[in-house]
């Protein structure tokens, strides 16, 4: 992890297993004065993380932290894809880990992660809450000599490969809901977003951000506006490792991306019908200033919403069309 080698690094690495640590055996293991410790553990607070202090006995977590580790992520991944990985990050803390990816264009294929996200952003410009190592905070960079057929469908391939990741760790309830939402329960469990660089048809660079609610802690729930779930409930709270996690999303997305690089989105199609949270349900899509009520049909060979209003199938793509299911609750 970025910054894992400072002393606030290392006091947090100690104390994430969850047990007492005393300020004397903090300041011996790591080489720093009790009074460094103390402002380490202070620090903390800055990650709204929960510390304990107990005469007698030291510091402790509220609550054991599985933090993200670049090794142990990378020794999970296959070793096709781990010779091809240019580079697989682990950062305590950034704005976005879409941005700083973005900003570095020379690195593709290349995997950035973060513990806590600063200013993380979902669909449409909209907040996503990322508390300190409670879910997952991924995106992925990769470049597209030419443009596949249906390439407006990238994020719902990057969705269905969420989705395998999630069954290859022992999820199965997770479906998609156009165009790019992971849900379970009818509720939004994590989401996608995608950025891109280049102008078609020329060479595309593509920034893949997934968000995936792990173990949402109450303290973050309030601030979420929408109807949300997170694994944690999904598994009777036994949620898959996080690193685990890590390392399957990043297979599967980038053999999905291999796939749809060659293929295009019709390769998925049949994922799609199989995962797709509406099809043949009553929804209403908002779209600007306007709401169309209809029956979800399921989506075209370029990945476009099919929509029955009226008495006529319509034709809806992804980009500046805000969906809203009438009959759940995962706005």
């Amino acid at each position: 992890m970025s910054g894992a080698g400072d002393s606030a690094g290392a006091v947090l690495a100690t104390l994430a297993d969850g047990h007492f640590h005393s300020g004397e055996s903090l300041a011996k293991v790591l080489g720093i004065s009790r009074s460094a410790v103390w402002k380490h553990v202070q620090q903390l607070a800055d990650f709204e993380l929960d510390v304990f202090r107990v005469p007698g006995k030291g510091y402790r977590l509220a609550a054991p932290l599985e933090l993200l580790d670049a090794a142990r992520i990378r020794g999970m991944l296959t070793p096709d894809i781990r010779q091809r990985l240019n580079a697989l990050d682990v950062l305590r803390s950034v704005d976005s880990t879409n941005n700083w990816l973005r900003d570095r264009p020379e690195r593709t294929p290349a995997v950035c992660l973060a513990e806590v996200q600063r200013a993380g952003r979902g669909r449409r410009g909209r907040e996503w809450i990322s508390p300190f190592g409670s879910n997952l905070y991924m995106s992925l960079a990769w470049e597209f000599d030419e443009l596949p057929p249906g390439f407006t469908a990238l994020g719902m391939v990057a969705a269905i490969a969420a989705v395998r990741a999630l069954q290859e760790t022992g999820v199965s309830a997770a479906a998609v809901k156009w165009p790019n939402d992971l849900v379970a329960a009818g509720r939004k469990l994590g989401g996608i977003l995608v950025d891109l660089q280049g102008e078609a048809p020329s060479q595309m660079r593509a920034v893949i951000g997934i968000g995936v609610n792990v173990r949402m802690p109450e303290r973050a729930s309030g601030r979420i506006d929408q109807a949300w779930t997170d694994l944690a409930t999904l598994t009777e709270d036994a949620p898959p490792a996080r690193n685990r996690l890590a390392a399957a999303l990043v297979n599967q997305l980038c053999r999905a991306l291999e796939v749809f690089g060659d293929q295009g989105f019709t390769a998925f199609r049949e994922d799609w019908r199989t995962l797709d949270a509406i099809a043949g349900r009553d929804v209403v899509l908002q779209q600007h200033d306007r709401r169309i009520h209809g029956v979800a049909l399921g989506v075209d060979q370029d990945g476009a919403l099919l929509l029955s209003s009226a008495g006529a199938t319509r034709r809806f793509v992804s980009g500046d069309i805000s969906l809203r299911v009438r009959d759940a609750s995962n706005n």
